[in-house]
């Protein structure tokens, strides 16, 4: 049996310490170059060794690292030019260093080739192919998993099997050549495929990492991270981010750097490919495509096969389901295309598995809510390009606060995807759980509860101690509930005033402090600004506001077991329950195209658990009208109902309204949503709608998307049709009407608060 050192070399200095190595490690062995090494004639007992050379960067800063001044020079310290490397190895013999990959005799090698490989497919270039690979994996356990990429991914998908039959099979559905379509699925594989390099990784984390550094604190969920660094040894990771601004990419890598995780690959839409941003980014790990592929099964092939590639040899994916950034604070709903071809790959690859992280980012502050607060009021986004980037590096410059990377529970896709059942509705049950996990790891930052008090208060100016007095029931509940709350004291004396002080600065609140007191209001025509603050840990509250609907309607006497409730009548407390879960389950329906929910018997018990902290006895009590207006009565300064849901209940009498008012005409949805907005600034002005912030395009779609849902949009003649646009209608101004009798509940316990103080 003899043994050959396949030298991976590309200069005479590289193979001078390939042969000193081999000599030490492998006496007797030949060393020879693949290309110079016949595989077909050699005996089947034959190993191979591969072997090549690892140059590592000088130490700067502490670690071993390439820098943009290496770039910039032409010089990568990685690969230096031939003139270079031997007075490298005489004088730093430290950053020089020979790997060995795994070692394999000739017929250990060809059953996986007979298995792969397609038909014809060289077994010396297959060879050649597995000893890289077996190389880089050898050179990742000297560098660290943080600079793990895959290699030659071209030419390992080409040339499988696997990728040859699907490209058969699309071939004959489209009654074109085998070999046409496999040619034209590699082209358009090369167009999105990431190549990566080193290099461009290193100078990317350190060049742009400028975006975030600078203007927040980054804090991270240690716990998890823990967790997912032991599971990525069995699986691939698919980190699904809330999407909140351009930097979230950048904010999330330079976090898994740091903590030595291999990097994303992360897809991103191409209309951020712009020069140099795109060229760079593709070779840090980006994978631009584009927006909208469905019509082109051809595209279509080449990314099944490049993500079912990714998920086998468990490299981790990045991408956001959202599909874009929220213009709102809210998540937007789940776009499951991506998710649908990962899910696809998982399933078709024996054993294969990828855990799904769900992960949230907020900031304390961020610049770009006010033009994406603006083109949800229907203004045009400006197109990202050089110009633009030099611009938001700029405002990049100031201190911004604190960004959190929170993860959600990880859990397996080839277990969810079992778990949800068949068809087209197991994805959205899988997406949907990954944005309530995403949710419930959101945490609630002080910017977004400040939002959240001044907002659901009249329009009017505020004393730091009038906030501080809004503000003090909202802590109680997120303690009470152990919500990922902020630092308290940022909600009192002068944290608050801090708190205040950065949102005035952020041009979300103005101030005055000409008189006595100083006092803060929201900026005049900012409330779409402060509304993307509080959205962001709105949902926190919809749970416990919906409950209070749900109270009300029973105390208000219309609904009861069998109909309205008839005072003096003697109740069945199992069935006035029933009644109260049937009514907030039909109030749920109404918000189910804004916030995100569970399946029903898990919802119902996260109903009763809200419960249990508003009004205790709820479980052994008979719950007349007269007990559960008490309950409401002694929580009044902590109802949450009017605050939380008051702005989409509004958004919804817009486009109801609107469509009411419809007669034989068919609307477009782009036109609806237009006018709408009109009719919004209309019905604002005139002081039919109370929040100001609903006047938003965004709202207005998730409502739209309802009306839809409910059958209200179609063809405006059909009789059915005006009855379901006439019952909702009648629905959003039952539920407004109870939000109104809500603000009279708090505004008598604030009277009768006051009398005692008198007293």
């Amino acid at each position: 049996m003899s043994t050959i050192v396949l030298a991976d070399v590309r200069t005479d200095t590289e193979r001078q310490a390939i042969d000193s190595w081999a000599a030490t490690h492998h006496p007797g062995a030949t060393v020879e170059p693949l290309a110079e090494v016949d595989v077909e004639r050699l005996p089947e007992d034959t190993v191979l060794v591969p072997a090549r050379v690892v140059w590592l960067p000088p130490v700067r800063d502490g670690r071993r690292r390439s820098a943009l001044v290496d770039a910039v020079l032409l010089s990568n310290p990685r690969k230096p030019p031939a003139f270079r490397q031997a007075s490298i190895r005489k004088r730093h013999p430290d950053r020089v260093h020979v790997v060995e990959g795994a070692p394999a005799t000739i017929g250990e090698l060809r059953g996986p080739y007979e298995q792969q490989q397609a038909e014809g497919e060289s077994f010396a270039a297959f060879v050649g192919m597995r000893a890289e690979l077996s190389a880089e994996r050898a050179e990742l356990e000297l560098v660290g998993d943080r600079y793990k990429v895959p290699r030659l991914v071209a030419e390992q998908i080409s040339s499988s099997a696997r990728f040859q039959q699907a490209c058969a099979e699309l071939a004959a559905e489209l009654g074109r050549p085998t070999a046409a379509v496999a040619r034209e699925a590699t082209d358009k594989m090369s167009s999105f495929v990431a190549t990566q390099s080193r290099l461009v990784r290193d100078v990317f984390d350190s060049t742009f990492s400028r975006l975030y550094e600078r203007a927040w604190t980054v804090s991270v969920d240690l716990d998890t991270l823990g967790r997912l660094r032991a599971q990525n040894e069995k699986t691939s990771l698919v980190f699904l981010p809330s999407h909140r601004s351009y930097v979230d990419s950048l904010v999330l890598s330079g976090v898994l750097h740091q903590h030595d995780f291999p990097p994303n690959l992360v897809l991103g839409g191409n209309n951020l490919a712009f020069w140099p941003m795109g060229p760079i980014a593709q070779r840090a790990g980006t994978i631009f495509i584009r927006r909208q592929f469905g019509s082109d099964p051809v595209y279509k092939l080449a990314m099944r096969s490049y993500l079912a590639f990714i998920v086998a040899k468990r490299f981790n994916l990045e991408w956001y389901i959202e599909g874009g950034r929220s213009r709102t604070g809210k998540l937007r709903p789940p776009m499951l295309g991506l998710l649908a071809y990962v899910a696809e790959a998982v399933e078709s690859l024996d054993g294969a598995d990828a855990t799904i992280v769900p992960t949230s980012i907020v900031y304390d502050q961020l610049p770009e809510i006010a033009a994406m607060a603006q083109e949800s009021a229907g203004g045009a986004k400006r197109p990202e390009d050089l110009k633009w980037l030099l611009k938001y590096a700029r405002g990049q410059r100031v201190h911004r606060g604190e960004a959190r990377v929170r993860f959600g529970e990880p859990f397996s896709l080839r277990q969810a995807l079992a778990e949800a059942g068949e068809g087209r509705a197991r994805l959205e049950k899988v997406s949907f759980r990954v944005m309530d996990e995403i949710n419930a790891a959101t945490p609630i930052s002080a910017t977004s509860l400040a939002g959240f008090a001044l907002l659901g208060a009249a329009d009017r100016a505020y004393t730091a101690a009038e906030v501080e007095a809004i503000l003090a029931p909202l802590l109680i509940y997120i303690d009470d509930r152990g919500l990922p709350g902020p630092d308290p004291a940022l909600c009192r004396g002068l944290g608050l005033l801090t708190t205040l002080g950065e949102l005035t600065e952020a041009g979300v609140l103005t101030t005055f402090d000409g008189g006595p007191e100083q006092v803060w209001s929201i900026a005049p025509d900012n409330h779409p600004v402060a509304a993307y603050y509080r959205n962001g840990a709105l949902h926190h509250f919809v749970d416990r506001a919906i409950v209070e609907l749900a109270m009300l309607a029973v105390a208000d006497g219309t609904v009861g077991p069998e109909g309205p409730y008839v005072p003096g009548a003697a109740v069945d407390p199992d069935a006035m329950l029933a009644a109260a879960q049937a009514e907030a389950m039909r109030i749920r329906d109404l918000l189910k195209f804004e916030f995100f929910f569970p399946p029903k018997d898990e919802y119902l018990h996260r109903l009763g658990a809200e419960l249990d902290l508003l009004a205790p006895a709820w479980r052994t009590v008979n719950p007349t009208q007269d007990w559960v207006y008490e309950a409401l009565f002694a929580n009044a300064g902590k109802l949450f109902a009017r605050r939380t849901l008051q702005t989409f209940f509004d958004a919804q009498l817009v486009v109801a309204t609107y469509l009411v008012s419809l007669r034989g005409e068919r609307m477009e949805k782009q036109t609806v949503l237009t006018d709408c907005l009109g009719l919004g600034r209309q019905l604002a002005l005139q002081g039919m709608i109370t929040s100001k912030d609903s006047v938003s395009k965004d709202l207005y779609d998730a409502a739209y998307r309802l009306a839809e849902n409910r059958g209200a949009v179609g063809d405006d003649e059909a009789p059915e049709q005006q009855q379901a646009r006439a019952g909702w209608l009648a629905e959003v101004e039952e539920i407004r009407e109870r939000l109104a009798r809500i603000a009279d509940i708090e505004a008598e316990q604030a009277s009768h608060d006051e009398k005692q103080e008198v007293r």
